[in-house]
């Protein structure tokens, strides 16, 4: 349970994610996984990363059990923070990382694919941001990436998800293949990037960030601070509460409107 790296061929490292039942990420699991990035990145004998995951699904964004047990707002604090780490490593990681994901991927999710190199997925692949059923912001960002501006907003508003078939059409997914198949597919596009010089491949990574319209870094700062704003508020909390609980409770009183059927709750979480 945790974070894992391995180096099961030259010039690769397999960092896995393993947080069950769902991978909803606790606040120490996202400084985990930007540290793991940033030393496979520095290391000099590394030239592509693969990030994957076990279980049902890729990512199910953050551990919202926690927030809701953990007095005060280090847990909240906490995750805002982390999320901004692991997603920054992955975007600054020296050298190009592939994401492997399979089955649900949303929220925080969402961050990590979204400043990814390239994305390969399994046919049974989901992905979006249900941040609003659950009291957050964030992340339209790194979605942005991955869609078209007016399908990221209206995907963002609804809370809705897009297949990895849909985001193989838009050209942001560069495989599709049976779960079984996932991370044979994975490893066969990072063998292929690390065949290439270990400095050359070091240089695009850092030119083709520095060419990048959008300050992916700055961007989701700025969208943090909504979700600051959310939480000062109150809403955020009643949202968290409801779903956590089987309960639901009484309507915030700083929603400008009544809210409405509460989401499937198949994940614990979902990123900030």
């Amino acid at each position: 349970m945790g974070v894992s790296t391995t180096s099961p061929e030259e010039g690769v490292t397999v960092i896995t994610v393993d947080f069950p039942p769902v991978n909803a990420f606790p606040v120490q699991g996202w400084y985990d996984l930007a540290a793991a990035v940033r030393a496979a990145g520095a290391d000099p004998g590394v030239r592509c990363v693969v990030l994957a995951a076990t279980g049902r699904g890729f990512n199910a964004g953050a551990d919202i059990k926690e927030m809701q047990r953990t007095e005060g707002h280090a847990a909240l604090i906490g995750t805002n923070r982390g999320c901004y780490e692991a997603f920054a490593a992955v975007y600054d990681c020296e050298v190009p990382v592939v994401a492997a994901v399979q089955g649900f991927c949303v929220g925080g999710g969402i961050g990590l694919v979204g400043n990814a190199d390239s994305v390969v997925a399994s046919d049974d692949a989901t992905f979006g941001l249900p941040e609003l059923d659950r009291g957050a912001l964030g992340a339209a960002t790194h979605l942005a990436r991955l869609v078209p501006q007016h399908l990221m907003r209206t995907l963002y508003y609804t809370s809705r998800t897009v297949t990895a078939e849909e985001l193989h059409r838009h050209g942001s997914v560069w495989r599709v293949v049976p779960r079984e198949r996932l991370h044979a597919a994975a490893m066969e596009l990072a063998r292929e990037i690390a065949a290439k010089d270990g400095l050359l491949i070091r240089f695009a990574k850092a030119a083709i960030n520095g060419i990048d319209p959008v300050d992916v870094r700055r961007s989701y700062r700025f969208e943090q601070g909504f979700t600051f704003e959310a939480n000062l508020s109150g809403v955020a909390d009643w949202y968290r509460e409801a779903f956590v609980s089987s309960k639901s409770p009484k309507s915030p009183k700083s929603s400008t409107s009544s809210k409405s059927s509460t989401s499937s709750k198949s994940f614990e979480g979902e990123s900030r």
